[in-house]
C-alpha cells in the first residue's frame, strides 16, 4: 500500500454509526448570539468571480495544444442530484469544525420515554463525557422533553393550588430536579458560548490562510522557474491547504470551488509537462476507483446510518484530497460513484419511510392511551379507594404514553396537547374530590374536638352514675364520625383516649375499693379450684364423696365474686363433675350426687331463673324418655309371635329397662328441684 493511498483513512471510520433522524439538520447553537464572522465578503466574491469568468491571469499562461483535453472536472461533477447535495451540505457543516463529525458517535437515546430525573442524569453524562460542540442536538431534545414534562407537572401543581383556594397570581413551584437541570443547562450555555467565542477567531484566521494559499497557487502561473520546482511548490501548497483547518460553513463551498478552479488552471498550465500531469491523473484515478469500490460495498450494507456516515467521508476525500483524472475517465467514474451514492441514499430514504410507518403506529397507540385516560375521567365512582386505583391507572397510562415512542412531527404538538388536556381533566376532578374530602375531614375534626372537650371536662367527675353513660355515649359517637386529616388523626385520638382512660381508671379504682371483699373472695376461689384440680381420690368412695361435698360447701361459703369474675364458678363445678366421674360406684347414685352439687350452684334466693331453667330442662328430658319407652313398647307388638329368647326381642326389653331406670333418675331430680322452692 503506497503512502499516498488515502482510502484507509475512510475505511477507518466505517464503524461510526449514527442514529440521527436526518443528516441535513443543522447543529443548533443554544441561546448564543456569537455568530462566527468570516473574511470580508468582497474577498470571497473576488474568488467566486474568478470561477465564473476566467480572469486576465489566464492570458499569462502559455497557449496549450488541444486545450479541450483538460476540461474543468468540476463541470462533470456539478451534474448532481439531491442524494449528493445532502452529503455536500452535511460535509460543509462538519467542515466548520473538524471534531463536529464526532456528534454522530454520540448515542441517540429515547429521551421521550425518560422521566425528568433520568433526563437530568443523561444531561449530566453528556456534559462530562463528550465535547460540548457535539451534543447540541441531544441537549435540545433533552431540554424539550424536560420542559414538556415539567410543564405538565407545573400545570398539575397549579390546578391543585387553585383548587385548594389559592390565588393564581401567588402560585410558584419548583423542585430539586428542576434546579439541577437549570444548573446543568447554565453550565452548558457557558461552555458552548466559550467554545464559539474561541472558534470564531480560528475560523476567521483559517479562511484568511486558505485564501492566501489560493493566491499563492494563482501566482505559480507567473513564476519563471523550472517546471519540476514549480510542481513541487504546487504540491506543498496542496498539503498546506489540507492542513489549514476548519472554516465557516457558509464560506466552505465558495472556498473549495475557488481552490479547485485554480488547481485545475494549474493543471492546464502543467499541460506543458505531460509527465507530471499524467502522474497526478493516474494517482487520482487509482484512489477514486478505491473510493468507488468502497462506496459500492457500502451500498450493500444493511446499516443505513453507518454506510451513510462513511459515504460522507468518501465524498470528502473525493472532493478535498484528490484532484482531477484524465478526461477519458471523468464521466465514467463520477457516474459510478454517483450511482453508488444514490443506492445508499435510496436505501436510507426507505429506512426513514419505515420509521415514518413506525411513528404512525406509535400515534395509534398514543391515541388509544388518551382514549383510556378519558374513559377513566368518565368513571363516576368517587370513593377514596376508587380514586387511589384511578391514580395508579393514570400513572401507568402516562408511562405507557411516553414509552410508546415518537409520532410524526406534523401531529406531535397536537397529540401532546390532547394528552395534556386528558391528564389535566383527571387532575382537576381528583383535586376537586380531595378538596371536598378535606372539607368533610375538617368538619369531622371539629366534631371530634367537641367530644374531646366533653371527655376532658368530665374526666375528673365523682358522679360516676351520671357521667359513665355519658362517657360511653361519646365513645360510640366518636366511632360514627368519619376520617379527619391524617396529620391530626393520631394527635386527637391520643387526646380523646387519654381523657376517657383517665375517667374509667378512676371509676374502676373506686369500684374496686368498694367491692374489695368480692375480689378477695375471687382470690380464695382461685386457690380452692387449684387445690381441687390437684386432689387425689382414694379407693374409699364414701370418703371421696365426703371430701368433694366438703369442697362444695367450702366454695359456697366463700360467697360472691365480682360480676366479671363469675366464670370461675363454672370452672369449679366442671372440676367437681370430673372428680365424681372418677368414683367407682353405681352410675345412677353418682348422677344424683353430681346433681346435688349442681343444685348448690343453681340456688339463689334472689334469682330463681337458673333453677327455673333447670326444672324446664328436666321436664323436657322426662317427656323425651317417656316417648322413647312408649315407642319401644309399641315395637314389641311386632314380635308377639316371636320367641322371647330371640336376640332382637331381648335387646328391645333391655333398652326399655335402661330407659325406665333413666326415667326414674330424671323424676328424682325433678323432685329435688321442686323441694328447692319450698
Amino acid at each position: 500500500m503506497s503512502e499516498n493511498d488515502i482510502l484507509p483513512e475512510a475505511d477507518g471510520k466505517k464503524e461510526v454509526e449514527s442514529k440521527e433522524t436526518t443528516t441535513t439538520e443543522k447543529t443548533t447553537e443554544v441561546e448564543t448570539n456569537n455568530e462566527v464572522e468570516s473574511t470580508p465578503e468582497e474577498v470571497v466574491e473576488e474568488a467566486t468571480n474568478e470561477i465564473e469568468s476566467k480572469t486576465e491571469d489566464t492570458k499569462e499562461v502559455e497557449p496549450v495544444e488541444n486545450e479541450s483535453e483538460v476540461e474543468n472536472e468540476s463541470e462533470v461533477e456539478k451534474t448532481t442530484d439531491d442524494h449528493v447535495d445532502e452529503i455536500e451540505a452535511s460535509n460543509a457543516e462538519d467542515a466548520e469544525d473538524e471534531s463536529n463529525a464526532e456528534r454522530h458517535t454520540v448515542e441517540q437515546k429515547d429521551y421521550h420515554a425518560m422521566t425528568m430525573d433520568q433526563l437530568v442524569t443523561e444531561f449530566n453524562r453528556l456534559l462530562k463525557h463528550h465535547k460540548i460542540q457535539t451534543i447540541s442536538k441531544h441537549v435540545n431534545e433533552i431540554k424539550g422533553e424536560f420542559n414538556a414534562k415539567f410543564g405538565e407537572l407545573l400545570d398539575e401543581k397549579k390546578e391543585e393550588f387553585i383548587t385548594n383556594g389559592g390565588n393564581e397570581i401567588d402560585f410558584y413551584y419548583t423542585n430539586d430536579t428542576k434546579k439541577l437541570f437549570n444548573t446543568l443547562y447554565k453550565e452548558y450555555k457557558q461552555s458552548i458560548n466559550a467554545y464559539y467565542k474561541e472558534r470564531e477567531q480560528n475560523l476567521k484566521q483559517n479562511l484568511e490562510n486558505r485564501l492566501a494559499i489560493i493566491e499563492d497557487i494563482k501566482g505559480l502561473l507567473n513564476v519563471e522557474e523550472n517546471m519540476g520546482t514549480t510542481y513541487k511548490h504546487f504540491k506543498e501548497l496542496q498539503e498546506k491547504w489540507r492542513n489549514a483547518g476548519p472554516i465557516p460553513r457558509d464560506k466552505y463551498n465558495n472556498a473549495w470551488n475557488t481552490y479547485h478552479h485554480h488547481v485545475e488552471r494549474f493543471y492546464d498550465f502543467l499541460h506543458l509537462n505531460n509527465d507530471l500531469r499524467d502522474m497526478d491523473f493516474k494517482h487520482n484515478y487509482e484512489q477514486k476507483l478505491k473510493i468507488i469500490e468502497r462506496a459500492e460495498e457500502l451500498a450493500k450494507d444493511e446499516n443505513t446510518n453507518r454506510s451513510f456516515r462513511e459515504l460522507q467521508v468518501l465524498h470528502k476525500l473525493w472532493k478535498e484530497e484528490l484532484g482531477p483524472v484524465g478526461k477519458e475517465h471523468r464521466e465514467e467514474i463520477w457516474e459510478r460513484f454517483s450511482n453508488a451514492t444514490k443506492a445508499i441514499h435510496d436505501k436510507r430514504q426507505a429506512y426513514y419511510a419505515d420509521m415514518d410507518k413506525a411513528h404512525e403506529k406509535n400515534l395509534e397507540r398514543k391515541e388509544e392511551i388518551i382514549a383510556q385516560i378519558n374513559a377513566v375521567n368518565e368513571d363516576s365512582n368517587s370513593s377514596h379507594s376508587a380514586w387511589q386505583k384511578k391514580i395508579k391507572t393514570i400513572e401507568k397510562l402516562r408511562q405507557d404514553f411516553f414509552n410508546a415512542g415518537k409520532v410524526p412531527i406534523k401531529v406531535n404538538e397536537a397529540t401532546w396537547a390532547k394528552f395534556k388536556e386528558a391528564v389535566r381533566t383527571f387532575n382537576r376532578s381528583k383535586n376537586q374530590f380531595y378538596k371536598d374530602l378535606k372539607k368533610d375531614q375538617y368538619e369531622n375534626l371539629n366534631k371530634k374536638k367537641e367530644l374531646i372537650k366533653i371527655a376532658e371536662d368530665n374526666k375528673d367527675s365523682e358522679d360516676f352514675k351520671t357521667v359513665t353513660p355519658l362517657m360511653k355515649k361519646i365513645q360510640t359517637d366518636w366511632k360514627k364520625i368519619g376520617h379527619v386529616p391524617r396529620r391530626d388523626s393520631d394527635k386527637i385520638w391520643k387526646q380523646f383516649k387519654g381523657a376517657c382512660n383517665h375517667y374509667f381508671d378512676r371509676m374502676h379504682a373506686e369500684r374496686k375499693s368498694e367491692n374489695q371483699h368480692l375480689y378477695d373472695a375471687f382470690d380464695k376461689k382461685v386457690k380452692l379450684l387449684d387445690d381441687l384440680k390437684a386432689l387425689k381420690l382414694t379407693e374409699d368412695s364414701k370418703a371421696d364423696i365426703k371430701t368433694l361435698q366438703d369442697k362444695i360447701s367450702e366454695w359456697k361459703a366463700i360467697g360472691y365474686v365480682p360480676q366479671n369474675k363469675r366464670y370461675i364458678d363454672g370452672k369449679f363445678y366442671k372440676a367437681i363433675d370430673d372428680a365424681f366421674d372418677k368414683l367407682k360406684m353405681d352410675k345412677s347414685k353418682l348422677e344424683m350426687i353430681k346433681f346435688d352439687s349442681k343444685l348448690e350452684n343453681l340456688t339463689n334466693p334472689e334469682d330463681t331463673r337458673l333453677l327455673d331453667n333447670e326444672q324446664n330442662f328436666i321436664r323436657k328430658k322426662i317427656g323425651e324418655v317417656q316417648s322413647e319407652i312408649t315407642q319401644l313398647e309399641n315395637n314389641l307388638q311386632f314380635f308377639s309371635n316371636v320367641d322371647s329368647d330371640n336376640p332382637l326381642v331381648k335387646d328391645v326389653h333391655k333398652n326399655i329397662a335402661n330407659h325406665k331406670k333413666e326415667l326414674d333418675t330424671w323424676k328424682a331430680k325433678l323432685t329435688k328441684v321442686r323441694k328447692m322452692y319450698s
